[in-house]
């Protein structure tokens, strides 16, 4: 397993500067930050370390592709105190940004290749990332299918990006929800776990590269029905959420035994993690 090799840069905290800030959903908003005088240069599956002066620091994964020069989204749900410090800003108002840390998704490694892109709940955001790349350099990919599941239809991120995702003929998407709830009664889409769209796709295993992204608890069974599909081991590709201090693989808070989900993930592929059971 390769570890990213660190830059003196990540200790140094940069300038960033919030563009836009947009409601998502209850608790979630989606931050458009430009550093000063320069970008960013992430790979889709990174994250940044993201501080808020007198709150703290947090690790926030990347939501926009590296196609888009000049500034950089993060999806961020009020859960803690430093993302319930960002969430009381407004446009104009600075933040500190180190990164970006770990190995992202390997776009290079899926050219010419299927993709089966699953998104479980706030994995979207993470996904969106190479999501977006995708649609970007849309000619070096195969068939692609998204398949994003949410635990009601309120809280579905990226709403008005999911409707054209839903009118493109170059990619197959479909959403599920656990439950519908008050928010959207006229709800007309599927009902149920994200592992009941997986049967409805038709691939072609040996040349299908899956990527999901979604709570730990999911990915047992995604994987279970991505097996099931023949789907080879080395081709599913996860990130691993951990709670990350430093992402410079020094203070241990994101160690899975010998791994260090900063620096030798976030993203893995599923033959080289299985043996570890606190992963999942």
């Amino acid at each position: 397993m390769e570890r990213v090799v660190l830059k003196e840069s990540a200790y140094n905290i940069k300038k960033g500067k919030i563009l836009n800030i947009k409601q998502m959903t209850e608790n979630e908003k989606l931050f458009e930050i430009a550093l000063e005088g320069e970008n960013l240069g992430h790979q889709p599956g990174q994250f940044v370390m993201v501080s808020v002066f007198g709150a703290g620091e947090a690790p926030i994964s990347l939501s926009s592709s590296p196609t888009s020069d000049g500034s950089f989204e993060l999806c961020v749900r009020a859960a803690g105190k430093v993302t319930n410090a960002l969430h009381r800003l407004e446009a104009g108002a600075e933040v500190g940004i180190r990164g970006p840390f770990g190995k992202g998704f390997p776009v290079r490694t899926f050219e010419g290749n299927d993709l089966l892109i699953i998104a479980c709940g706030l994995g979207l955001a993470p996904l969106r990332s190479l999501i977006r790349y995708v649609f970007d350099n849309r000619g070096d990919f195969g068939k692609v299918h998204i398949l994003f599941g949410c635990r009601s239809p309120g809280n579905i991120l990226f709403i008005d990006e999911l409707k054209d995702w839903n009118k493109r003929t170059d990619i197959s998407f479909e959403c599920t929800v656990d439950q519908v709830d008050c928010a959207r009664p006229d709800w007309i889409r599927y009902v149920g776990l994200i592992t009941t769209l997986i049967p409805r796709v038709q691939i072609e295993p040996e040349r299908t590269f899956a990527v999901v992204v979604g709570p730990p608890v999911v990915y047992k069974y995604v994987i279970k029905e991505l097996l099931s599909r023949n789907i080879p081991e080395r081709q599913i590709l996860l990130s691993l959420e951990r709670h990350m201090k430093c992402g410079l693989g020094k203070c241990g808070h994101c160690q899975i035994q010998g791994i260090y989900c900063c620096q030798d993930g976030p993203v893995f592929n599923y033959g080289e993690i299985k043996h570890l059971k606190e992963a999942f």
